[in-house]
């Protein structure tokens, strides 16, 4: 039987699979019922000592179900957190172990899928896990590596995700094709300069068509964090005076905006922290509703929130309430597409700037390129879309598969 490729796209915010036979196309999996996306998310369930992943996980979290949930795993990799132990039902475990549980659940899923264990496994990884220090991006890729020899995969390799993106969308191209590739996903914007085409989809080496590639640390996760931290936490009291004049200590609330963070503030001397915070208040209703968020570990359930605000006000280009009454009756916080433009102007200069960057160091003497492909969930946000607009004027963008195609590309890596 010909060797079958299973292609793992390991997101911050989304996880995909792929599986490719040498010489067939590559086919998604389905990882949760009829999805062929999940969220990367995990519940320990501590009623049942059960474990749950992707949006069962999110739907156990929100129902009020004890346990806890964990978010944005990725973001972990590269920092000294990885190897810190949390308690995980009555055990301690490393976050090295937890995404290592998170791989094996779904080769387990890719297995009952294609009816094999797959053992050979391409992983997408962003052009940088750490932006500007070699030696912890390195770290990165390695963790990632044990975590997913610990899945029980034994024959690994990595492939940069806009280069994986590159490869899907040559699946569909009938010439020569200089293409700027644009992946942004929760944690990362990554990019690369490729040319692609029927003749050379059949190449072994491609590393001559890829002309240039870069990334910067930044992604839907930064955007959540910007409107929360704009439009939500001043309600639990950033940017308020105390009786002093003093302003509330703004630590907790970048925590309680940062996917990956919140769940260290449910911790015993966190809790002490923000309780301490009390007298900086002069309005002590909004530490009233900050020590409820956290007493009662709401603090995914807020970040929640915000991105599907985000999503809806991006989408439906109107503006978008964000309902908070099951924190306190008729609370609730308003993102206008505005405003959205406003807090996203800021990061999504700097992820262009990449982009552009990134073209100029493919050095195609003036002649541009001829499409720009857009993948990652956070490439649909229409701010970025208008950002790509403006500093590549008359290049067409076409949208691939927003959380499938690094998957797909993946499955389509050529290994040697």
């Amino acid at each position: 039987m010909r060797p079958l490729t299973l292609g793992i796209d390991f997101g911050t915010s989304n996880s995909a699979m792929a599986v490719r036979r040498e010489g067939e196309r590559a086919q998604m999996v389905p990882v949760e019922d009829s999805h062929h996306t999940l969220p990367t998310a995990m519940f320990f369930n501590t009623e049942e000592s059960r474990t749950h992943v992707g949006r069962d996980a999110i739907a156990q979290y929100l129902a009020g179900t004890e346990g806890r949930l964990m978010r944005s795993l990725k973001s972990l990799l590269g920092s000294a957190l990885l190897e810190e132990k949390t308690a995980v039902q009555g055990t301690l475990m490393s976050y090295q172990d937890i995404i290592a549980l998170f791989l094996r659940t779904l080769a387990r899923r890719a297995q009952a899928v294609v009816g094999e264990a797959p053992t050979r496994v391409v992983l997408g990884r962003p052009v940088h896990f750490v932006d500007g220090d070699p030696a912890r991006d390195a770290l990165a890729e390695g963790a990632l590596q044990r975590a997913a020899e610990m899945a029980g995969f034994t024959d690994i390799a990595f492939q940069l995700e806009p280069i994986a993106a590159a490869l899907d969308y040559e699946q569909r191209v009938d010439r020569e094709t200089r293409v700027l590739v644009v992946d942004i996903g929760g944690g990362t914007s990554d990019f690369t300069v490729v040319l692609l085409g029927p003749e050379r989809a059949h190449r072994a080496d491609r590393s001559g068509d890829v002309l240039a590639t870069a990334g910067v640390h930044l992604g839907g996760t930064d955007f959540d964090q910007r409107l929360s931290r704009s439009h939500v936490m001043p309600l639990l009291g950033l940017g308020h005076h105390g009786p002093s004049g003093r302003e509330v200590p703004s630590r907790v609330f970048y925590d309680l905006s940062t996917w990956h963070l919140i769940q260290w503030l449910y911790s015993p001397k966190a809790l002490a922290e923000a309780k301490g915070l009390r007298s900086d208040y002069r309005d002590v209703r909004l530490h009233d509703r900050l020590m409820r968020v956290l007493s009662e570990r709401w603090g995914h359930r807020l970040a929640q929130s915000v991105e599907q605000a985000k999503i809806e006000v991006s989408s439906a280009g109107v503006p978008a309430v964000l309902a908070l009454d099951w924190l306190e009756r008729g609370l609730a916080a308003q993102i206008t597409p505005d405003a959205l433009a406003a807090n996203l102007q800021a990061p999504l200069q700097e992820v262009v700037r990449c982009a552009v960057d990134c073209l100029a160091a493919a050095d195609l003497g003036g002649r541009g390129v001829d499409a720009i492909y857009l993948t990652g969930g956070s490439s649909a946000l229409k701010p970025l879309r208008d950002a790509l607009a403006a500093a590549f004027p008359g290049v067409p963008q076409v949208e691939g598969d927003l959380f499938g195609g690094v998957a797909a590309g993946l499955a389509y890596t050529v290994r040697h």
